[in-house]
């Protein structure tokens, strides 16, 4: 497979020309990636226009996927997230476009809502639980779209979760395809999804449209996304681009575009394979971690969840690893080929040596809030900051949330109550923003 944008930035960083264009450090300095940093000079293509070597390799993406066609972001899912509302949301005119979204949604999506004014309903999990899990059955979705009087504009799911859960994908698109409505999936855990013994991926199982951060699981710089339109939906893919531009920075990175292009060309030559390699090991891992006494959860392949959460990430940071994330529940471990067999071997020495007790914290449930103001009223109002404590009966402004897993505990509009103080506490925030 053809890697054009490398290929043109390795070209001509080794030409050696004279650069009285951006960047300002002109491809010298300490990071030793200079040379590769570039913009978009004669020949480099220009992402949101594509025409040259960038078409050309967002189409080796497209062919890999199976798609109407996939986009680059070099600033991550929460660009594509984005874009994606913003392609369902065109047309409205007369009242704010709705939104039917599970609630453990990234706070991207909040502010998406706010910059577009989107109207949100939300999905809370039929028996309360954490703040990232909020697993819908196809059942729920069709009951709650049956019973709504104004139909939304898209369903929108967060699959895989933080917590390794996977989404009823297939079910659910089949409930939102009977009601002539897309369905949006925020794939940010799960690029890497395509690429198992049985494809899983959202776009394969009847998503409109999904955002994948590649960074998160594939052999891709930081801020690496892609934006996945389905061969179903191919309105989306001709207006994409402009979708995309509208909330981009016009000064995108040619390092993650090359690690993107590099990327391309890894899967086509084996990687696949050795991302089902990966998942066959992670099952193993999880074999052993339960003969150690430890429960693991979630079904997310290439992701091992633990229920033991911060004394297990302070045990596990003394022997030199550090976890994705940790709070009193849960410790969550995200595994790709690029782990070595090293690193497995000191997970599991460290996962044998682990006194088993429980962690005393566990964390409150994530309840139903009642709408004070619209999502872009309360994001673009006056705001203050204040004790957590004080803000019982004050209105959310811009959401404050832990990141990770940056799921809002109370989202922007909405009336904070006092079992919120406890969901604040747990995740150690002290101070809120609030409407004046």
């Amino acid at each position: 497979m053809t890697t054009p944008i490398f290929d043109f930035v390795r070209g001509y960083a080794d030409r050696g020309g004279v650069r009285f264009h951006m960047p300002g450090h002109k491809g010298r300095g300490e990071l030793g990636c200079e040379a590769l940093d570039i913009t978009e000079v004669r020949g480099a293509d220009v992402l949101y226009s594509a025409e040259g070597v960038i078409e050309e390799s967002e189409n080796n993406l497209t062919s890999l996927y199976g798609t109407a066609h996939s986009f680059y972001s070099t600033e991550g899912s929460t660009l594509a997230i984005k874009a994606m509302l913003a392609l369902v949301s065109e047309g409205a005119e007369d009242t704010r476009p709705l939104i039917l979204a599970a609630r453990n949604v990234h706070t991207a999506f909040v502010k998406a809502a706010a910059l577009l004014d989107l109207d949100v309903e939300f999905i809370y999990p039929e028996e309360g639980g954490h703040l990232c899990r909020c697993l819908l059955s196809a059942e729920e979705v069709e009951r709650r779209l049956s019973a709504m009087e104004r139909l939304p504009r898209a369903v929108y799911i967060t699959s895989p979760d933080y917590l390794g859960n996977i989404a009823d994908v297939a079910g659910i698109a089949d409930v939102c395809k009977r009601h002539g409505l897309p369905l949006l999936v925020d794939n940010a855990h799960g690029a890497y999804l395509k690429f198992l013994e049985k494809d899983i991926h959202p776009i394969t199982l009847g998503a409109a449209m999904c955002a994948d951060s590649a960074h998160k699981t594939l052999p891709v710089l930081t801020g690496g996304a892609y934006l996945h339109i389905s061969p179903d939906y191919p309105e989306y893919a001709e207006r994409a681009r402009g979708a995309l531009s509208l909330f981009a920075s016009t000064s995108p990175s040619y390092l993650t575009l090359c690690s993107l292009d590099l990327c391309n060309r890894k899967i086509a030559e084996g990687y696949d394979e050795k991302i089902r390699n990966s998942a066959i090991r992670a099952a193993e891992i999880r074999t052993k971690i339960a003969s150690f006494g430890l429960e693991t959860c979630g079904n997310e392949p290439l992701k091992l969840v633990i229920r033991s959460g911060e004394s297990l990430a302070a045990h596990l940071r003394e022997w030199g690893i550090e976890p994705e994330f940790s709070d009193g529940d849960f410790t969550v471990l995200m595994l790709t080929p690029e782990n070595t067999d090293a690193d497995f071997e000191r997970l599991l020495s460290a996962l044998s040596s682990f006194d088993k007790k429980e962690d005393p914290r566990v964390s409150p449930s994530v309840l139903p809030h009642e709408r004070m103001i619209s999502i872009r009223r309360a994001v673009l109002s006056h705001s203050e900051c204040v004790a957590v404590e004080n803000a019982v009966g004050r209105i959310c402004a811009s959401p404050t949330v832990a990141c990770p897993p940056a799921v809002p505990i109370v989202v922007s509009g909405e009336l904070i109550s006092k079992e919120d103080i406890k969901l604040f506490k747990y995740y150690g925030i002290e101070t809120v923003s609030v409407v004046k």
